[in-house]
């Protein structure tokens, strides 16, 4: 049954056989999809957030919705149908390679024909199998995140990433064969009913019928199973890796060759683009199709037998109709490439702020590494504030002391007076040793004239409000409030800062940004983690009428990569490396530069 192969043997000429039908109705399947699941996830969690009526843009704010009624439904429901979706394309395939030889399109009009007939025994099929998962993993990540909230609720995610304290080894040691049991537990049940889905589709069983089935056809093989099924999965997605890599090792240096005349290169590029999502939109069906195929090979086998399939009679025309898809996918891809080409800026304004001064080069928040961000060309300098147990506005991204110095004091229970004795060089360096933290005043008289400041709220509970009150105070009393950039993590707190003064800007820093929430923040710049910026999303920031900016890019592969997507800052430790590409591309011809983002796009 398992010998892999025959397997891959059988697979292969099943695509090669079916290879017009199975594309047909790819096509037809992820048109229908596109056009209604995704704007029915987005309308629909945007209708959640208005029905909720409260602002959902910070971590805190996001988890409370996730866990209200209404957002624990929303979510069951969305990942639901995002399986629904994957189980009904899987099934469309399954009818295709087995269903008699006759009319290519006929066939995929077919199959989508009878997935329709049989839609409520996969939805319930699909519930059923999702619903098991989730509740075996929820126990698991209710403790996880009680264990995680007891040994690690207290420190910031940042300094857990880049000090790697002993706590979070702790944690890990236990979270991590937590997380093997859970992840054996997960595969051993998705094993148990791996073949349920062609039952469904093909001998049209029950969905419990077809559950009951798939346990004795695959009891004592599940082992095998699940490595033939890995091995394909690695197989699969290596393929379009490789593909990527391929293309843009080879294809970058063939538009480099050509002549820099814009009526050579642009439909050069254009045409470059077009193969380039043709072919990728081909490897996604190569791979959809390769598991596709390979269950339901696994199901014929178990079964002994190869059912065909018999549908009733299709709608007229499916030919027509089908070479209406393929033509509507080729008009796709050359538009979405002209829209890209569009998209490509020659002209790249991108603000530079240092984050905590140059903290690759000095230690962080000092007026040290503030002088060595005015010297690396920075445009902001970014720095964190809180105030002393006597009411001061002091310089320390950290209310313990513990991370810099050793030490285990707060700083909101210490006076100004005691803070200005900590060294908080010594640990950066035998140069900074005597490096102190500055209070707020300190840097805004070295900033004045050099550089502008991005200064983010470091409140404790209670009193933000007046964290912010004298920061905005003391930026007036210096006449920097034209250059100078409020910041917070807390959308109440940047309520706040626009409540006391409505003309300083304003960011909010959020990690993720859900449809119609930013309807609810008076944000003027809204600051994303790197990772969570795509096109997309930069697009309804500006169109909303914000400034974005990322954090925190030090990678300059990175930094050219967030350019070309069309950022207005970056935050980075790294100011004098961006200034530098910054340099660079303002060298570069037309030509170049075309190349340039043509290569980050094809990296986002």
């Amino acid at each position: 049954m398992l010998a892999p192969r025959s397997l891959i043997q059988e697979i292969s000429r099943q695509i090669r056989a079916h290879f017009r039908s199975l594309v047909a109705f790819h096509l037809f399947f992820t048109l229908l999809a596109t056009a209604i699941w995704v704007p029915l996830s987005a309308g629909t969690l945007a209708g959640l957030i208005r029905r909720i009526g409260r602002p959902v843009l910070s971590n805190g704010q996001i988890l409370d919705v996730a866990f209200s009624a209404w957002g624990l439904l929303w979510l069951l429901v969305a990942i639901g149908l995002s399986f629904l979706v994957i189980f009904l394309q899987q099934a469309g395939m399954m009818l295709v390679v087995s269903s008699p030889a006759g009319n290519r399109y006929r066939i995929a009009i077919n199959a989508l024909w009878h997935l329709a007939r049989r839609f409520v025994s996969l939805a319930t099929l699909t519930f059923l199998q999702v619903g098991a998962h989730l509740l075996l993993i929820a126990p698991f990540a209710v403790g996880l995140a009680h264990l995680y909230d007891a040994m690690l609720g207290d420190t910031e995610p940042y300094i857990l990433l880049r000090l790697m304290p002993p706590e979070l080894w702790e944690y890990l040691a236990i979270a991590v064969p937590v997380l093997a049991v859970l992840v054996a537990l997960s595969a051993a049940l998705y094993f148990r009913w791996f073949l349920a889905l062609p039952g469904v589709v093909l001998d049209g069983l029950s969905p419990l019928a077809a559950l009951r089935q798939s346990r004795r056809l695959t009891h004592g093989q599940r082992l095998r199973m699940a490595a033939l099924v890995l091995g394909t999965a690695l197989l699969v997605t290596a393929i379009p890796v490789g593909f990527t890599l391929a293309f843009n090792t080879l294809g970058g240096p063939l538009l480099g060759h050509l002549p820099e005349r814009n009526s050579v290169l642009i439909p050069a590029m254009l045409a470059y683009l077009a193969i380039y999502i043709v072919a990728t939109i081909a490897l996604t069906f190569l791979g959809i199709s390769a598991n596709s195929l390979m269950v339901t090979s696994l199901y014929h086998r178990a079964t002994g037998r190869a059912p065909s399939f018999q549908p009733p009679a299709a709608p007229h025309r499916s030919g027509v109709i089908a070479w209406g898809a393929e033509i509507v996918v080729l008009v796709f891809a050359l538009g979405q490439a002209g829209w890209i080409l569009h998209g490509f800026e020659i002209n790249d304004q991108v603000s530079i702020t240092a984050h905590r001064g140059s903290s690759h080069k000095a230690p962080e928040n000092t007026l040290a590494s503030m002088n060595q961000a005015i010297a690396d060309g920075a445009d902001y300098l970014e720095l964190d504030v809180r105030l002393t147990g006597d009411g001061q506005v002091v310089v320390s991204h950290d209310n313990n002391l513990r991370r810099l110095t050793g030490v285990d004091s707060r700083i909101d229970r210490m006076t100004l007076a005691e803070v200005e004795q900590v060294d908080v060089g010594s640990y950066f360096g035998d140069a900074f040793v005597g490096e102190r933290i500055p209070t707020l005043r300190q840097v805004l008289d070295n900033a004045r004239g050099k550089i502008d400041l991005y200064v983010e709220l470091k409140p404790e509970p209670g009193d933000a409000q007046t964290l912010a009150r004298k920061v905005i105070a003391l930026i007036k009393a210096r006449q920097m409030d034209d250059h100078a950039v409020i910041a917070s993590l807390s959308p109440p707190v940047i309520d706040d800062v626009k409540a006391i003064d409505e003309v300083i800007p304003a960011t909010l820093f959020v990690q993720f940004v859900l449809p119609g929430a930013l309807r609810t923040t008076p944000a003027d710049i809204i600051g994303l983690r790197h990772t969570q910026a795509t096109p997309g999303l930069l697009r309804a920031i500006h169109r909303s009428g914000r400034r974005v900016a990322v954090w925190t890019v030090n990678n300059t592969g990175d930094m050219s990569r967030y350019i070309d997507m069309g950022v207005d800052n970056i935050i980075t430790d790294r100011p004098d490396a961006l200034a530098e590409i910054i340099a660079e591309r303002r060298e570069m011809s037309d030509g170049e530069l075309l190349l340039v983002k043509l290569r980050n796009w094809l990296r986002s």
